[in-house]
């Protein structure tokens, strides 16, 4: 049987589609962008028909209806990262999450730790060969296809078609609907003086012919701004946005001197522009791989001078960064910060920086403290993290001793703060 005759057969409404969800199952969805809206706003429509049924999911870009505390006995969140949509159902218990470094994601779900029994995904249109991409989100989804009893995917022109590990046949596919709304645009966040300062610390450390990983904020597209006079960069980086884009158009990322995946610009998941999704398809220099891939700290790592970019919330006195969550109330989640920590500090030349503002809550607050705050969850391990800066400075504690780390971060933090802050050290014996 053709594929266009496997396609047309199996393309239905999305009220339709929704109906091989079976009570009990989990529904894994693509991380951001890659959430299919249609078929989401479809189950959410029915979600009283259903029990006992779970959305996992990195980053929900849209607050969908089944977001509700009223219905959770019927269709429940569990996130990998909890982002604006689901932070509050997190934060008041009704959204549950799972720890777990992204690049383990995969595993977890391969190894059946982490059911997956369904997929939705958002997909391009399908090639002359019977190939849709599911460009936006690849993720752990390519591990959930393997180990899903149905697959349902929501085409939509917009989608690129990216290269990389990111394909599935037709004949793989239980069901998929159509829909030609404009993809979710997400723009570069707002940056000021204290982003741009920081950024430009960080650029001042990053050398030409760098290979780098950028996450997402105000602070690494600051840093991605301060790069325009770099040459021969390359990307091995989870999420491909804007920015990136903003320096392969300049000519600043060839990927010329990278010696793992040479030429190639390597992410996992896009989150940007309508430009950036065009930029994306078919683009012989970006491939899109699982996370498992992108992220894992020894692939990755293979990179020489791997620079990687990643923000914090909070940071002690000894290095331990809080990136996920305020106290015990979460806020996101591990993401891959740990992972390019780990990769960048075993790339030969790498640097691995953690980037925040000295100060929150308009300078009333040090983010650089004795302890993090009780029952914060510790994101990167003191015995990872290596640059650390704020506006102030840049402090490299990797293989310093815990009071010369102490008296190096207290150096960068906001000069209102730095006496008390000795004084707190003093009484830890730090100083």
């Amino acid at each position: 049987m053709s594929a266009r005759v496997q396609y047309l057969q199996k393309r239905m409404a999305a009220d339709d589609a929704i109906r091989v969800v079976r009570d009990g199952d989990t529904v894994v969805v693509p991380t951001a962008v890659g959430e299919p809206p249609s078929l989401l706003t479809a189950l959410s429509a029915a979600r009283r028909d259903f029990r006992n049924v779970t959305v996992s999911q990195i980053l929900p870009v849209r607050k969908y209806d089944y977001f509700d505390p009223e219905t959770a006995e019927h269709i429940r969140h569990t996130a990998y990262f909890f982002s604006g949509a689901t932070r509050a159902g997190g934060q008041q218990g009704w959204i549950d999450f799972i720890p777990a470094y992204f690049s383990e994601l995969p595993m977890l779900i391969d190894r059946g730790l982490t059911p997956a029994d369904v997929v939705f995904s958002m997909a391009s249109p399908m090639d002359e060969h019977g190939f849709f991409s599911l460009s936006l989100g690849v993720d752990y989804t390519m591990a959930a296809l393997e180990k899903a009893r149905a697959i349902v995917l929501e085409v939509n022109p917009n989608v690129p078609f990216a290269n990389g590990d990111c394909h599935i046949h037709i004949s793989q596919v239980a069901a998929l609907v159509e829909s030609e709304e404009p993809l979710l645009e997400v723009g570069l966040p707002k940056i000021g003086p204290v982003q741009e300062a920081i950024g430009k610390y960080v650029a001042d450390m990053i050398p030409d012919g760098a290979t780098l990983q950028i996450g997402y904020g105000g602070i690494p597209d600051a840093v991605v701004m301060q790069l325009t006079d770099k040459r021969d960069l390359g990307i091995h980086t989870e999420m491909v946005g804007d920015g990136i884009m903003t320096l392969v158009e300049a000519g600043v990322v060839t990927n010329r001197k990278k010696n793992y995946h040479h030429g190639k610009m390597l992410a996992t998941f896009a989150l940007g522009s309508k430009k950036l999704y065009q930029f994306m398809n078919r683009n012989p220099a970006l491939e899109m791989h699982p996370v498992d891939f992108t992220n894992d700290p020894y692939l990755a790592g293979q990179n020489d001078n791997l620079h990687a970019i990643n923000a914090t919330m909070q940071i002690d006195f000894l290095g331990q960064c809080g990136s996920e969550s305020l106290g015990t109330a979460p806020y996101s989640g591990t993401g891959g910060q740990a992972d390019f920590v780990r990769a960048a500090n075993r790339s030969k030349g790498g640097k691995s920086f953690i980037v925040l503002p000295s100060t929150a809550k308009d300078d009333t607050i040090s983010r650089i403290v004795p302890t993090l705050a009780q029952g914060t969850h510790v994101t990167t391990s003191k015995n990872d993290v290596n640059y650390v800066v704020t506006e102030y400075g840049v402090a490299q504690l990797r293989g310093k001793t815990a009071k010369q780390r102490c008296a190096e971060l207290i150096a960068i933090a906001h000069p209102d703060f730095r006496g008390e802050l000795r004084e707190a050290a003093r009484k830890l014996k730090l100083l």
